[in-house]
């Protein structure tokens, strides 16, 4: 069984995982011309580095393919946002999510969609519990 990826993404790495759930697998000069442009020796290194640091943080798999490594993502966004949203309310809430979920719909300006998908989501899950007490 695979572990799960580590939530400590940097801004730097966060950068590179961004790049690489919107291309799909890619290799290190691939992903150094999309985040420096006109990078050199020294941007490769850098995202060199950064992917060494999430692979180790089991969030990229690497993959030989010819002279060349390919990485692939292995955390999606929804793994991170899970992941930090929940070492978040360990840290200031007791593991709680709720008082994290309250403040970002209390302070957020949300849309019509957006609420209706909350809505959704909240009756989604009324159903599911009212569906298991059964």
């Amino acid at each position: 069984m695979a572990s799960r990826p580590r939530a400590d993404v940097t801004d730097a790495e966060l950068a590179v995982l961004k790049e690489l759930w919107e291309l799909g697998p890619a290799t290190i000069r691939r992903l150094t011309d999309r985040l420096y442009p006109d990078g050199g020796a020294s941007q490769y290194a850098t995202v060199q580095k950064l992917l060494e640091r999430l692979e180790q943080k089991r969030c990229v798999k690497r993959k030989a393919e010819g002279r060349v490594n390919v990485y692939s993502p292995v955390a999606g966004r929804e793994d991170l946002i899970d992941l930090r949203l929940r070492d978040t309310a360990q840290k200031l809430c007791e593991g709680s999510l709720t008082p994290l979920l309250t403040h970002l719909v209390g302070s957020s300006r949300l849309s019509g969609d957006e609420i209706a998908d909350l809505r959704r989501l909240v009756e989604s899950l009324d159903d599911d519990k009212k569906g298991g007490s059964r």
